[in-house]
Formats: C-alpha cells, structure tokens, sequence
C-alpha cells in the first residue's frame, strides 16, 4: 500500500493551539491509528533550536535557528498509509477542515505527499 507523509506549515509564532483543537485531533488521530492508517506522527517544536545545514557549492556549512526570514514553519507531521491516493486526499482534507473549524484564525497549509520507495512514479 502507498505511504504518504502529511504535514502542517504555518506561520511562527502564532500560539498554541486551541483545547479543543487537541482533543478534536487526539479523537481523529486515534480513529486513523484503530484503522490502520495512521503510522506515526507528531507536533514539531518552533526553530529557536532547529539546526540546517546547508549544502553550497560542494561546501557543508551549519546554521542554527532562530531564523528571522522563516515566515512558515512545518509545525507537525504524519506518516499514512493508505489504499489509494484517494483516500488519502479526502481524509487530508478531513484533518484541514479541523484546523478551519477549531482554529480559524489562523492560515494553515496541510499538505499530503507520496513517500518514494524506488524510482517508480506515484500512485504506483
């Protein structure tokens, strides 16, 4: 079966989240585990203590955060598996529309994509 990896971008620094966008994500996120599709997964702290390393011209070269130019962070992630693309999408669409419902003031980008296992092409 296809895996995917989903993961949330937002702006730094917005807060925490609502209660209840927890517990709406905790009963979502135990109904995905119970069918099997949900692998692993979990938030992501903000980049005060994040490491790059940036790879320029053949040289390797370390830079730690706070970055002041990130204005959007990936604030979360999941690993899936499912079926079909489709399923994936829809049920993607399902966990945006509980950030939309619970936590509406702020923009999150929830995006869904394939995990390559070799050099065939998606969906495959």
């Amino acid at each position: 079966m296809p895996r995917f990896m989903g993961f949330v971008r937002m702006e730094e620094g917005v807060g925490t989240p609502p209660q209840e966008l927890f517990d709406a994500m905790d009963a979502y996120i135990g109904e995905q585990a119970a069918k099997g599709v949900f692998l692993d997964g979990g938030g992501l702290y903000g980049t005060e203590d994040a490491v790059n390393f940036v790879v320029r011209e053949g040289e390797v070269s370390r830079v730690d955060g706070p970055y002041a130019e990130a204005k959007e962070v990936v604030g979360g992630w999941a690993i899936m598996e499912y079926p079909s693309l489709e399923e994936a999408v829809a049920d993607q669409r399902e966990f945006a529309e509980l950030h939309a419902k619970y936590w509406p003031e702020v923009t999150v980008i929830s995006t869904l994509r394939q995990i390559s296992t070799g050099p065939e092409a998606p969906g495959a």
